[in-house]
Order: structure tokens, then C-alpha cells, then sequence
């Protein structure tokens, strides 16, 4: 396994990105002490379905608050949404 110090990993983040790809992992310390290890994703467990990269952003509420909207996102986070 690969040791880098945060600065060196800053320096060099495309080179370093491009060998966990590829399988590397790499151990990063700040002050000769680990804080993060670095390894390629499991795509195994990642699906990526015919939406991938299509989100949309809808509305919070489907109809007009009339200036009620703080008291509806305070119900909402009230334990149990008695809001909804």
C-alpha cells in the first residue's frame, strides 16, 4: 500500500486518482499519522439504471402554502409528520 502525506496527495490528486483506479490503494497521513485510505469503488454493488444523470428537482409542496410554508415544514419535522 501507498503512503502519501496530504500534501504530496494534493499535489499529485490527478496521479494519485488514476492508480486507485486502476486498484491501488493508498494510505494518506497528515503529520505521519493515517487519517484516510483511499480504494477503488465496488461498482459491483452500483447500479446505474436508464435514469442515471436525469434527476429532476420537483416542488416540496404539490399546492399553495398561502404564506403557511413555515408551519408546514415545522409539522413536518415534528416526530411522527403529524403534518402530512
Amino acid at each position: 500500500m501507498r503512503q502519501l502525506s496530504m500534501h504530496e496527495f494534493k499535489k499529485h490528486l490527478s496521479a494519485v486518482m488514476a492508480e486507485v483506479a486502476a486498484g491501488a490503494r493508498v494510505l494518506i497521513t497528515r503529520h505521519k499519522r493515517p487519517v484516510a485510505q483511499l480504494a477503488s469503488a465496488d461498482l459491483e454493488h452500483v447500479h446505474v439504471g436508464a435514469k442515471f444523470g436525469r434527476a429532476q428537482i420537483r416542488p416540496l409542496f404539490r399546492a399553495k402554502t398561502r404564506g403557511r410554508y413555515l408551519e408546514i415544514l415545522d409539522d413536518d419535522r415534528r416526530e411522527g409528520g403529524e403534518g402530512r
